[in-house]
């Protein structure tokens, strides 16, 4: 225990196939490539040192596989929700990301309001039930930006944006 604060390890899943080809995954499962699995056993090798109490990751495969190289050192669970999901990128999944410059986005783009409210709402379900504890999460670029975001109370444009395997702590009030 942690005593009262709630600390999120907040990290983004490694690379993979279509982030290395650019290819725009949305809400796709992907899977890590070579470079993403050597990503997250060098993560797994910097949180050694850390104390974890849980493991939770996005549903879609890149970041549950990425928080399992970390967690399987520790033979703890990794549990899934849908709120680490990535940003659904509706028409625009599956193209070339250099492509896209200068389109307009299509209707099924999930939008910034909604992306900005699952992000709220993964924060209340960490804090509701992970109180004290020292969680590290997998989750996707855009969704960790909109994570942070709320948590520091900025726009998602204000956050720098994470690379593959990078990590980044929240420390949640109670």
């Amino acid at each position: 225990m942690t005593g009262e604060r709630t600390t999120i390890l907040l990290a983004r899943h490694g690379e993979t196939f279509d982030n290395e080809n650019q290819i725009m995954q949305g809400q796709t499962h992907g899977r890590l490539n070579e470079k993403g699995m050597a990503q997250a056993r060098r993560l797994a090798d910097k949180m050694s040192g850390r104390h974890i109490d849980a493991f939770v990751s996005s549903d879609l495969d890149r970041a549950v596989e990425t928080c399992r190289i970390v967690a399987e050192r520790r033979g703890l669970p990794v549990e899934t929700t849908a709120l680490l999901r990535e940003r659904d990128w509706g028409a625009f999944t599956g193209r070339f990301i250099p492509d896209l410059k200068g389109e307009a986005f299509p209707e099924d783009v999930e939008s910034l309001d909604c992306l900005l409210l699952r992000a709220a709402r993964f924060l209340d379900f960490i804090s509701e039930n992970y109180r004290g504890k020292v969680v590290f999460a997998v989750g996707h670029g855009i969704i960790n930006k909109a994570i942070l975001a709320r948590y520091h109370n900025k726009q998602i444009k204000e956050i720098e944006r994470m690379g593959n395997a990078e990590v980044r702590t929240i420390v949640l009030p109670h």
